[in-house]
């Protein structure tokens, strides 16, 4: 038999413009991790992890970085002019799924992550509700992270405590859409202890129902 192939990574490094905001976009990556992204105004390369070392400067300028960024800008401009009226636009419908960072725990300080997937043209807004009202403080998004598929990821992060109850909502809308992408966490009340009892409160009722058929048949 053959030895098996290692698995194959991706190292992607995607530069995008548009119209809506943010206008210019880069990012590298690593598989579906991003790694770095570049601040544009700054013109430097940013680390998505603080851990990571620094991307060196030498292997792309900022310069030619900041060239290519202009080429992409001239070249949307002219194939916007081409094709508007003639080719529909390409939009993703964005999927948006919450989660928590640490195993939750009612009264227990934790963070709920929003994934928004399928995304594209890389120009959403994330915002977050308590019961209904919004949340600001404390809140935080990553930058756009190219997928396979030709579209982006994005990640709104928000600390909380948790509680019973509570209805956590993520939104997710786009300038010039009539519709928003909602997802939903609540914290369901998952006491063992109370589980423990309900399982036993069961399995002593059914033993005892089949007691006492067993008794009933053999008086019969």
């Amino acid at each position: 038999s053959l030895p098996a192939e290692p698995p194959a990574h991706t190292l992607a490094e995607v530069l995008f413009c548009q119209p809506a905001m943010p206008s210019l976009g880069l990012a590298l990556a690593f598989d579906a991790d991003q790694l770095f992204w570049f601040d544009f105004p700054g013109s430097r390369w940013t680390p998505r992890l603080p851990d990571l070392p620094p991307w060196p400067p030498t292997l792309e300028p900022p310069s030619q970085l900041l060239h290519d960024a202009t080429l992409c800008q001239d070249l949307r401009r002219s194939l916007t002019a081409l094709a508007a009226g003639v080719l529909p636009e390409s939009k993703g419908i964005p999927v948006a799924d919450i989660f928590p960072v640490q195993p939750p725990v009612s009264g227990e300080p934790n963070t709920l992550v929003c994934m928004v997937g399928n995304v594209f043209p890389p120009a959403v807004e994330i915002s977050w509700q308590l019961d209904g009202f919004p949340i600001t403080q404390g809140v935080t998004h990553t930058h756009y992270t190219p997928t396979a598929d030709l579209a982006f990821v994005r990640f709104s992060y928000l600390p909380v405590t948790l509680a019973v109850d509570d209805i956590y909502t993520c939104i997710v809308t786009r300038e010039g859409d009539n519709a928003s992408v909602i997802a939903y966490w609540v914290l369901q009340n998952h006491d063992p202890s109370e589980v423990l009892e309900t399982a036993l409160c069961g399995a002593a009722m059914t033993l005892g129902i089949l007691l006492g058929l067993l008794g009933i048949a053999m008086i019969l």
